[in-house]
């Protein structure tokens, strides 16, 4: 109905017209047209849901009820004499508008469905309890184990057998190689059989890799090894622009970054990349695959790259209570620790690379932390997100936090558990009494160590106790907004 009074405004208001009232003029006619549109579409059986219908029949539907609706106007344009003085091409063009703007909201609510359409997950095993391997390994026939090595050496590199040999044993008859992309080949190994399983598939080449970390996640023993591969994102940048010329290939570049990352991240256009490309050469960024070895269970053992692929050996660590594809978007909403130790949403634009909230405490044992209290060398954080946090962008949405009351334009700065847990006891039991802020005491003392960041917190919290928290962030405000403008403080 929208659709419909839309094209009878648009076309009586801007079409040119003989007459002066055109609104007047064809009010009949508009609403003889809207009837017959409807009962068109009721003949027609046009109104069925999307989901029950697919996009080739609902068209033709469509099309079968315009050209009925196009025949009685005419007739009762033509055939009834007193209507003859209407303008066949005023019928025309709110025909045409019609059509257009129906086939719109058709294709975008197919499209919809389509997006939203939700693949049935595989059973799992949820709640199963302490499980060892069930058989006691065995040593492989010299045979094997040499054709083994050489299939590995031909199909990866030959150095991989060095780094594979001091995480496993591959003349275990508990250990198992293959290189796959289908989660059935994983699906059908006995449970607990191996104590080691490697994938030499990269997981650029997998579309399900959440459900084939899930799967081998059951498969494995507590304490399983599971080996993986995948091409890093740095280096298919690193690839693209040596064989192209510079400007060239950084458009090129883009266009494959666009293509291969951004459109599988897009909610309408996450299964349609999918079901085209079937998930093949998808860029995957070193953080994200860390992280979904995290959330599907495993913890990280080693990494090493050889050639092109980074290979990784993680370790079963617990059975994760579900296994699904999360979405991620522009806005993020991270919990941190509020006042009285209540737990809040803070609200960011992502400066980070999909599934890096689950590898914070790995990130930190790895890298620890540089001057200023960041990680060393944060491989969670992406180019862009680089850029927003240099001009403090990512964090214009916590404005929506000091609106709904989490924080105070001036306090200690909200942070995770993992990050609060480092702090003394002593500066944590004084934080729980104080309300975080948007602008923190960091950047008027400027700290560099953990040590000196704590310093700076209790420095400010005790001020607060002692002089009156509204007189103590009017001082900060001001030092903290001198710092940030004229000696150029920044978040890394």
């Amino acid at each position: 109905m929208i659709a419909l009074l839309l094209s009878f405004f648009v076309v009586l208001e801007w079409f040119p017209l003989s007459t002066q009232i055109p609104f007047q003029k064809y009010g009949i006619f508009a609403a003889i047209f809207s009837a017959t549109w409807l009962l068109s579409a009721y003949v027609t059986h046009r109104y069925v849901r999307v989901k029950f219908q697919k996009i080739d029949a609902a068209l033709l539907r469509l099309l079968c009820a315009a050209v009925l609706t196009l025949g009685v106007m005419l007739v009762y344009m033509y055939v009834i004499p007193p209507h003859r003085n209407y303008s066949p091409w005023v019928l025309l063009t709110i025909w045409l508008a019609m059509c257009a703007w129906t086939i719109v909201i058709l294709v975008a609510s197919h499209a919809y469905q389509y997006a939203t359409y939700a693949e049935p997950e595989p059973p799992r095993t949820i709640d199963r309890g302490p499980q060892q391997v069930l058989k006691a390994p065995k040593e492989r026939d010299a045979g094997q184990v040499a054709a083994m090595r050489d299939v590995i050496a031909e199909t990866a590199s030959p150095l991989l057998l060095t780094f594979l040999d001091q995480h496993l044993n591959l003349g275990s008859s508990n250990t198992f190689v293959l290189r796959t992309a289908e989660c059935f080949n994983i699906r059908k190994l006995a449970n607990y059989r191996f104590d080691a399983i490697v994938n030499l598939m990269p997981l650029n080449q997998i579309r399900g890799i959440n459900q084939m970390f899930g799967l081998v996640n059951d498969k494995l023993p507590d304490e399983g090894l599971f080996i993986c591969c995948y091409e890093p994102q740095s280096t298919t940048k690193r690839n693209i622009l040596k064989r192209f010329p510079p400007v060239v290939g950084y458009i090129y570049y883009t266009l494959h970054y666009l293509y291969k990352r951004v459109l599988p991240k897009i909610f309408m256009t996450e299964r349609l990349y999918f079901d085209i490309t079937e998930g093949k050469d998808r860029i995957l960024s070193k953080a994200e695959v860390l992280g979904r070895l995290c959330y599907c269970g495993f913890e990280i053992v080693a990494e090493h790259k050889f050639a092109d692929l980074d290979y990784v050996v993680a370790r079963r660590a617990f059975t994760p209570a579900t296994i699904q594809k999360k979405r991620y978007g522009i806005l993020v909403s991270l919990e941190r620790m509020g006042k009285n130790g209540r737990p809040f949403k803070v609200y960011k634009f992502r400066t980070m690379h999909p599934y890096s909230e689950y590898i914070q405490a790995y990130v930190y044992d790895k890298y620890n932390l540089q001057a200023g209290g960041k990680f060393n060398h944060d491989i969670r954080v992406s180019t862009t997100g680089r850029c927003l946090r240099r001009t403090f962008a990512d964090e214009w949405p916590m404005l929506l936090n000091l609106l709904k009351g989490d924080v105070k334009l001036v306090g200690v700065r909200p942070i995770s558990q993992h990050y609060y847990s480092l702090y003394s006891p002593e500066l944590q039991e004084k934080r729980l009494h104080h309300k975080p802020g948007l602008m923190p005491p960091f950047y008027a003392d400027m700290p560099e160590t953990l040590d000196e960041i704590e310093a700076s917190e209790m420095r400010y919290l005790t001020r607060c106790e002692e002089r009156g928290t509204l007189v103590t962030d009017f001082v900060y405000f001001w030092k903290i907004g001198f710092n940030i403008l004229f000696r150029r403080a920044r978040s890394n």
